[in-house]
């Protein structure tokens, strides 16, 4: 694993914003304070898609749809996902200051980017369960390696379960072998055929190019061991290039059966709303995961897919018409080091 101490200090940063250290103008720190946790949500391919206009009391949260990734999120699907992720990191940094919000969701009838208009309440705390959340947002990393075979406590997953539902999205988790097998076997199948792709191939050689320094995935984050060593500037022309589809299908596959916990998110319904929903749900469960020291990552190709995504819904136990929307695995592991942050300045208007 490649350390990356860069990523790792403009974590730290958010942390080490506290309030003690405030400026003069405590109405700009609290603003900024809440913005850098937010960009310190997940994102698929680490796109950060999100733009934050900030105004005196009030945080503005945009889609930022340059970095939409067309093949594999044709909708933006999973870009309004990791806004929602954003957005919940908000709510949390708020609730660590002491303060409330108000929060309206689409609120422009004419602007499709802007998803939420968040306003900062001083005279009360609206969340105040969510405050401990906030030390768990700059150490949440992605952990693309494989975890131990030690089971996720009972208890603990039913605080994760809960954790989704509380952010009102429907929530499923297997954790018995012959059900994982059969998880993984469509995530296999789901890599064959996105790879198989070279629309696919050419977009994800984008994200992990080794001239990306802000954001994308680094050398270390690609979890298929030694099939492809991201550290050489060759890999964007291999994955472009070649199908390498068999290798990362059956990686990926090792990595779903191996993992004590898989854990999917799904809705009712499929629309921007409920991915906005869907995303708040995902990080209070990766945050709350975190604190619990356990490791996360994503297999979200069988969602992907379209023609395999009914299916995930099946085998993961889903009871009703419900549309699968992120599929996480979570167990005991070595976390990997933190993925790259744009600049706040980058972000924020």
């Amino acid at each position: 694993m490649l350390d990356n101490p860069a990523a790792i200090a403009a974590r730290g940063s958010a942390c080490q914003e506290a309030p003690r250290s405030a400026p003069e103008d405590t109405r700009a720190f609290a603003m900024r304070f809440v913005a850098r946790h937010a960009t310190l949500a997940p994102s698929s391919h680490n796109s950060q898609p999100w733009r934050f206009v900030l105004d005196t009391d009030r945080v503005m949260l945009c889609a930022d749809r340059l970095r939409a990734l067309p093949v594999v999120d044709p909708y933006d699907r999973e870009l309004i996902i990791s806004c929602g992720a954003a957005l919940f990191n908000l709510r949390v940094a708020i609730a660590s200051l002491g303060m409330g919000y108000a929060i309206t969701l689409f609120p422009s009838s004419t602007d499709p980017d802007v998803l939420a208009e968040v306003h900062l309440l001083r005279e009360r705390t609206t969340a105040p369960e969510l405050s401990p959340l906030v030390s768990a947002i700059y150490e949440r990393v992605t952990t693309r390696h494989p975890f131990s075979s030690e089971a996720v406590d009972a208890t603990i997953e039913r605080h994760l379960m809960d954790a989704a539902r509380a952010e009102g999205i429907e929530v499923a988790c297997v954790s018995a072998s012959e059900p994982r097998n059969a998880v993984a076997d469509l995530v296999a199948e789901a890599d064959r055929q996105q790879f198989a792709d070279p629309r696919f191939r050419r977009e994800l050689a984008k994200w992990i190019h080794p001239r990306r320094t802000g954001d994308g995935m680094p050398a270390y984050a690609a979890g298929i061991g030694g099939l492809l060593d991201f550290a050489k500037p060759l890999v964007a022309s291999a994955i472009r290039t070649f199908d390498l589809g068999g290798g990362v299908a059956a990686t990926h596959r090792d990595l779903a059966a191996g993992s004590p916990l898989l854990l999917c998110l799904a809705t009712g319904v499929d629309n921007a709303q409920a991915w906005l929903a869907t995303g708040q749900a995902l990080e209070r469960v990766l945050l709350l995961a975190t604190l619990h020291g356990l490791c996360t990552s994503y297999l979200n190709q069988p969602i992907e897919v379209p023609e395999l995504r009914p299916r995930l819904g099946t085998l993961m136990g889903l009871q009703g018409p419900y549309f699968p929307q992120l599929l996480l695995r979570i167990g005991h592991g070595t976390p990997d080091a933190a993925t790259p942050r744009r600049p706040l300045e980058e972000v924020m208007s």
